[in-house]
């Protein structure tokens, strides 16, 4: 076989070519299909080959694909920013597109900083995030995150601001009873306050359900209420990363609805697209952009491609479509279907130690021993191993850190495209327990 020059994600791997795509199916050049159960990293929310989609893409194409944002604004950006600004409801009234979900999170923050200077307050220039987070790969990004298989080869040169326990109620970091505990792993927000000291303090970032982290971590009711409250009694600005859960795929519009709290930000990026495009936005509320809008008029950001006609163009057509076909509704509807399915599979193998997840955003947590919780001794090795089979098996999972350091757990993340049909869940259950039945047959051999 000839060498190839491209920089796969493991350098020499073998990767089966993709042919196309339709529905919630993938299918090589051989003819083979695959369910795509992960919506490849949580992105293909509406499915692949959606004409509508193809034909805005075409459309746009022919009148302009690209102009630049200091010279132009078009059609496309400004109906994708009326779009957002409806789906959204409440202040989040300003989208500023970028071309994905790190660009995203690293603009919210810069954002959340020029928000404080043009307010007279230039030392609230800190961010405080969440252990067992991910907000993206860019320094800024990575900065934010608690990842640490992600953060290990650039800890030098990265900003220490993860330093808030997750509500991780399956293995509490505080060792409490989640029943009783009071949510304590709220109250580590104004602890962390007060060591860094509120008027040095922009933001807190959080996701709503913790994704490529955690596997699907889905807080308690009040805990986020508790957190917005903290923000605000600090003067500290709330974002919320919503790049994996936002616009249907938790089955609500933003994940955070189910709380009922309005971040002061929200970062979008994957299923704004459905992966039809690259594209992500911050939106700000009103009371954000108010100082800069009174002060500079210019927000200090931006790349060349952002706000693009045809990104705009398509991700319109993509939020459309979710609204057209109560996608967003599907998605509660069949992640209920699918729980219940993976729920029975949990009573027929031993490894399965939690389900979690809102909507189709389901996460599954491997263990050794499910009375102790006991984590397999080679998390890795196990989380691959079924993604492995999975893939052999036609079906695509996606994988997620696990465990109270983020290293030491395993799990992967079930996220079909919200497009699912009842009989097309039926078929991911079968292929999943086959997967599962053919990992069931190694456990014997794994180290214990």
């Amino acid at each position: 076989m000839e060498q190839s020059s491209l920089i796969k994600p493991v350098l020499g791997g073998t990767y089966p070519t993709i042919s196309h795509g339709q529905g919630v199916f993938l299918y090589d050049k051989d003819g083979k299909d695959y369910l795509d159960a992960s919506s490849g990293a949580v992105t293909a929310n509406i499915g692949h080959g959606v004409q509508e989609v193809m034909e805005a893409m075409v459309q746009q194409a022919k009148q302009v694909s690209f102009v630049y944002r200091s010279q132009f604004t078009s059609e496309a950006a400004e109906e994708l920013a009326n779009k957002m600004a409806e789906l959204t409801k409440g202040d989040l009234a300003y989208s500023f597109f970028v071309n994905s979900g790190s660009e995203a999170t690293e603009t919210a923050l810069k954002i959340a900083i020029q928000h404080w200077q043009e307010k007279g307050k230039p030392k609230k220039q800190k961010v405080i995030s969440r252990w067992m987070s991910y907000h993206g790969i860019t320094m800024g990004a990575l900065s934010m995150s608690g990842h640490p298989i992600r953060r290990e080869r650039f800890t030098s040169m990265l900003e220490s601001y993860p330093s808030v326990s997750p509500p991780y109620c399956y293995r509490c970091p505080l060792q409490l009873d989640p029943h009783t505990c009071g949510m304590a792993c709220a109250s580590e927000l104004e602890a962390s306050i007060r060591r860094i000291g509120s008027e040095n303090i922009a933001a807190f970032i959080a996701e709503p359900v913790i994704g490529a982290a955690g596997g699907a971590i889905v807080p308690p009711d009040g805990y986020f209420q508790k957190l917005k409250k903290i923000c605000e009694e600090n003067d500290i600005l709330f974002i919320a990363d919503e790049v994996m859960t936002g616009f249907g795929r938790t089955g609500k519009m933003l994940a955070c609805e189910y709380w009922d709290v309005e971040p002061d930000i929200v970062t979008f990026g994957k299923g704004m697209s459905g992966g039809y495009t690259p594209i992500a936005a911050a939106v700000m509320t009103k009371k954000v952009m108010e100082p800069i809008l009174n002060g500079s008029r210019s927000i200090i950001g931006g790349h060349t491609l952002s706000a693009n006609p045809l990104s705009c163009a398509v991700s319109l057509a993509v939020l459309k479509y979710v609204e057209e076909n109560e996608l967003v509704e599907k998605s509660a509807d069949r992640g209920k279907d699918l729980s219940r399915g993976l729920k029975k599979l949990a009573r027929k193998y031993s490894f399965i130690g939690d389900i979690r997840g809102r909507g189709l955003l389901i996460g599954l947590e491997f263990v050794q021993d499910k009375a102790t919780k006991k984590p397999f001794s080679n998390p890795a090795d196990v989380t691959n191993a079924i993604i492995g089979l999975g893939t052999k098996n036609g079906i695509l999972l996606y994988p997620a850190a696990a465990g109270l350091d983020g290293v030491t757990g395993s799990a992967i993340i079930i996220s079909p495209p919200l497009t699912i049909t009842e009989e097309e869940c039926a078929e991911l259950l079968m292929r999943i327990d086959i997967t599962f039945q053919q990992f069931n047959e190694t456990l014997g051999k794994l180290p214990s």
